[in-house]
């Protein structure tokens, strides 16, 4: 768009540097997958170690050398950092090795922009690839840094790159408008189903951990699925009925990796909240995953970042069909509450225990027992069976009226609030079947 860089192709080369300064080094294995979803080719992967980066070239001479034989021998177009390089950086490494350079944050940027299907998201990858680009604009321009001449043009005027800067500002403020008419939809939304006290359950948790497949086997939707990196982008919601507890809004959100962009996090803010607000996070694990500790706390860094980590979790353990001797099962805490539960989302093997889990926890702020109101009280039982509150209801002799509830506490607490101080209020009996609240 604003760059005059070397052509980029296919062929890569993939480089990944150990820095001692760093306790928990990334996963090659992780670097060659985000190479692969981006449609790399890797010709070879070059390693090295380092106490800190070269603050020129981020690897040393002779990593250097080594890379531009690599780079010739196999006919790579690409060189591929596993880090994240300075603008300045990039562009010396770029006049050494003659060919394209791209880091972390632009690797990711480039699989998102692949993936992005919907109107919204192409707007958060557009923004974030904006943001990226804005720091780096001034090294494909230093040629054009003069003032425009020629006749009827001289004097006092922008340069070509104060031009271009410009631009992209008018460009990003756009998009920022235009997402925040989404965010202020997706609250509109939130408000309704929170007075319509429709809990929302949201699906998080590392790329590839199985969210999307367990999504379409909790919801018969069809969701894009792919065994890859960031399969998902565009943030998906469908209703599913619970049992003795009633409609909730289940929904599946982008999956988190090890150094999220945070121009990506900040473009994606609008989708991300819908995890923010949710009642309940389902943290996705792959189970089968050796480093599946280090992945879980990697998630749980993204959550604390967009002010979600305090929310209720229940941990699902996916991907049990690639272990031995794993059978589908309900971890619970000292208090019977459910922690944990382990399925597997292809075959659907546990999935049922997870609804059950799911209800358990969404139950905690349901109230269950049986009301009985006189005739005088015939507008409480309409506002009940308004909500959807009576399961069953029987008269007595004396014209009194049993009703069987399972509403929300709220709910309970606000249409029983005005009988509290009268006299003859509703009788009401617990069920001993009543989920605790």
């Amino acid at each position: 768009m604003f760059f005059e860089r070397p052509d980029s192709g296919e062929l890569a080369v993939l480089v990944h540097l150990e820095l001692s300064a760093i306790d928990s080094p990334d996963d090659p294995r992780e670097f060659e997958e985000l190479a692969l979803s981006a449609g790399a080719d890797p010709v070879t992967f070059i390693f090295g170690q380092r106490a800190t980066p070269d603050p020129k070239t981020f690897v040393g001479r002779g990593k250097l050398e080594e890379i531009r034989q690599a780079v010739l021998d196999n006919g790579a177009e690409l060189v591929i950092f596993d880090h994240t390089l300075s603008p300045s950086q990039e562009r010396n490494v770029e006049r050494e090795l003659k060919c394209r350079v791209l880091d972390r944050t632009g690797l990711i940027l480039d699989i998102f922009a692949q993936r992005a299907r919907t109107h919204e998201g192409k707007l958060q990858v557009e923004l974030a690839q904006l943001r990226h680009m804005a720091t780096r604009l001034v090294r494909g321009w230093t040629h054009l840094e003069r003032q425009k001449g020629g006749i009827g043009l001289r004097g006092p005027g922008e340069t070509q790159l104060e031009t271009d800067r410009r631009l992209l500002r008018a460009r990003i403020d756009s998009i920022e408008k235009k997402l925040e008419k989404v965010r202020r939809q997706r609250e509109q939304g939130r408000r309704a189903r929170s007075r319509a006290e429709v809990a929302t359950v949201s699906l998080v948790g590392y790329t590839n951990a199985g969210k999307s497949t367990l999504f379409n086997r909790l919801t018969d939707a069809d969701v894009y699925v792919r065994d890859q990196l960031f399969a998902t982008l565009d943030p998906t919601m469908r209703r599913v009925d619970l049992p003795n507890v009633g409609a909730m809004v289940l929904a599946d959100t982008v999956g988190f990796v090890s150094h999220l962009p945070h121009k990506l996090v900040e473009a994606f803010r609008a989708t991300l909240e819908e995890a923010a607000s949710a009642t309940l996070l389902l943290h996705v694990v792959d189970a089968a995953a050796e480093d599946r500790l280090h992945l879980m706390e990697e998630v749980q860094n993204v959550l604390a970042e967009i002010d979600a980590g305090e929310l209720p979790q229940l941990l699902v353990y996916n991907k049990i069909d690639l272990l031995q001797d794993c059978e589908p099962r309900i971890e619970r805490d000292e208090q019977g509450v459910p922690r944990a539960v382990w399925l597997s989302a292809v075959s659907g093997a546990g999935c049922e225990l997870l609804i059950e889990a799911i209800a358990e926890r969404l139950g905690e702020q349901m109230v269950s027992g049986l009301l009985v109101t006189t005739p005088q009280q015939s507008r409480l039982r309409a506002q009940l069976y308004e909500i959807n509150a009576v399961q069953s209801e029987n008269y007595r002799d004396n014209g009194d009226c049993e009703l069987q509830l399972l509403l929300p506490r709220s709910d309970f607490q606000r249409l029983l609030a005005p009988y509290k101080e009268c006299e003859g209020a509703p009788e009401w009996k617990a069920s001993s079947e009543a989920t605790p609240g």
